[in-house]
């Protein structure tokens, strides 16, 4: 394990941190407010101890898959930490773990709250929640490789560590090009969201925040009715539609917008994650819009599959935002949305859950081994976009499935019998959407963490349960898993004790 360019990487990690904490001291000087103090004590403090690990570059720059994998854990799980303390020094989250359950929910772009008035915050507080959304949605180390050069090592680790999908694949020859292409198209469209916003008379902070909410398919919002909140303004119809159109654009895979810019328009078109990702929508959305209309009271239609097509964006796109309570919908309609809670958004986008591709290939591989049963001696492949697919990347699909099934089960079980007999209210519906929508980072879910509800009443011990669901779900699992597997650590603990013994015998 090369330690020293692990903390080396950390170093680069506090200092991007450092220089973010310092945007909202901007906004607390803008709006006169106190707390811009403790973000300026947290971007001081994480600079000097940043500078200190990048002062000297190792001599073995090399790292492979495993260094590459716990490095971005230990990223995610520091910046959860550091990002929290300011939270808890102005006292607007009084307590550290709901401080670091919002901030894992910001930087993970899940958007589940322990606040119950989003807003009695300060803005400095408000634009550090939603800022950590647009950080969190493409990475941090992705910025890092953007930004910083780097040499000598299997850098194509953190991308693929950090990237959500089945594979990570470079748009030019050098990865640090593709990072930065990455970002420009994520700093573009979100300028486009927010010039959309501002001229259907979203206020200026709303705007920005909004939209770093919907780049980053987070869904922290600086209104306590969500998105619903804009439904009485003039252009409410129009504002909302903005905030579905982007959710669903910011779910498709950003190589597709590369496609569409180097001018391969056709090939972009023929994507089949796009295409499958396009009719996942409209299928949900027409069936949803349908079990409502057929409620009594139910109101306009229009009204109807407007508040529809939003939640499915929103779900799908794992984004979280609201107009409604959907938890109040009729039963076929919540059950479509937890569906879509696990189907979740494109590979290589901003979004959670499994991933449409992984859906494809899950699905393409299931009819595989029907085929291959029916005709023993039948060449079956799974392809993708008219490609073959190769067996590991299936296998490891497959095996993806099969943990987050795992881990869903185990969280659920926690989380029920550390609430058995001591809160009644806690039903089956909380607790498996609980768990749903931090693994999968969409936030809401449905029954007490529904839109209208939060995440505050949970104990200490599901909170941490559901942070480490956060923090994995974002992070594809493995990273996560990896860091705390006790072979990762084996062969370095072994020989940190047999250079201790013989330090020991040579004196």
């Amino acid at each position: 394990m090369n330690y020293r360019m692990i903390l080396y990487l950390l170093g680069w990690v506090l200092n991007i941190q450092g220089l973010c904490f310092l945007l909202p001291v901007l906004v607390g000087l803008f709006y006169g407010e106190a707390q811009w103090q403790f973000y300026a004590l947290m971007a001081l403090a994480s600079l000097v101890l940043g500078v200190l690990l990048i002062l000297k570059k190792p001599k073995r720059t090399v790292f492979y898959t495993k260094e590459g994998f716990v490095t971005v854990a230990l990223s995610w799980l520091m910046m959860s930490l550091t990002g929290a303390v300011p939270f808890t020094l102005s006292g607007e989250i009084p307590s550290f773990l709901d401080a670091v359950f919002e901030m894992a929910s910001g930087y993970t772009t899940t958007g589940a709250s322990i606040l119950t008035n989003v807003e009695a915050l300060s803005h400095c507080a408000l634009f550090w929640r939603s800022f950590s959304h647009w950080i969190g949605g493409m990475g941090v180390l992705v910025f890092l490789i953007a930004i910083v050069p780097l040499t000598g090592g299997h850098i194509m680790s953190l991308m693929k560590a950090e990237s959500p999908g089945p594979s990570v694949e470079k748009f030019v020859p050098r990865v640090r090009q593709t990072a930065f292409i990455l970002y420009s198209i994520y700093f573009a469209m979100t300028v486009l969201e927010v010039m959309l916003l501002l001229a259907g008379g979203m206020p200026w902070f709303d705007s920005i925040t909004t939209a770093f909410g919907t780049a980053g398919t987070g869904g922290f919002a600086v209104r306590n009715a969500s998105m619903g909140f804009y439904s009485g303004f003039s252009h409410g119809v129009y504002l909302q539609a903005v905030v579905t159109v982007f959710m669903l654009l910011f779910g498709v895979n950003f190589s597709v917008y590369y496609l569409l810019l180097s001018g391969n328009i056709k090939k972009a078109l023929k994507s089949e994650e796009v295409r499958w990702y396009a009719g996942i929508v409209a299928f949900s959305i027409i069936c949803i819009a349908w079990n409502i209309c057929t409620q009594p009271g139910s109101g306009d239609r229009f009204g109807v599959f407007h508040n529809a097509a939003f939640s499915v964006a929103s779900v799908i796109s794992t984004t979280g935002f609201a107009t409604v309570d959907f938890s109040r919908w009729p039963t076929v309609s919540k059950f479509i949305l937890f569906v879509l809670m696990f189907i979740g958004a494109c590979a290589g986008s901003t979004g959670g859950g499994i991933k449409v591709s992984r859906i494809i290939l899950l699905v393409k591989s299931s009819l595989r081994e029907i085929r291959a049963i029916v005709h023993p001696r039948g060449v079956n492949v799974v392809k993708l976009d008219k490609k073959r697919v190769s067996e590991d990347v299936v296998k490891g699909t497959i095996s993806y499935f099969i943990l987050i099934i795992l881990i869903y089960v185990v969280s659920v079980l926690v989380v029920s019998f550390d609430h058995f007999g001591h809160h009644p209210e806690y039903d089956l519906q909380t607790s498996l959407t609980a768990v749903a929508a931090t693994l999968n980072n969409i936030g809401p879910g449905l029954g007490l963490v529904g839109p209208a509800g939060n995440y505050a009443a949970f104990s200490p011990l599901s909170k941490l349960v559901l942070i480490f669901d956060m923090l994995a779900g974002r992070l594809e699992l493995f990273p996560m898993l990896i860091l705390f597997s006790p072979h990762t650590w084996k062969g370095s603990l072994g020989a940190i004790k047999r250079r201790l013994t013989w330090k020991k015998e040579s004196t």
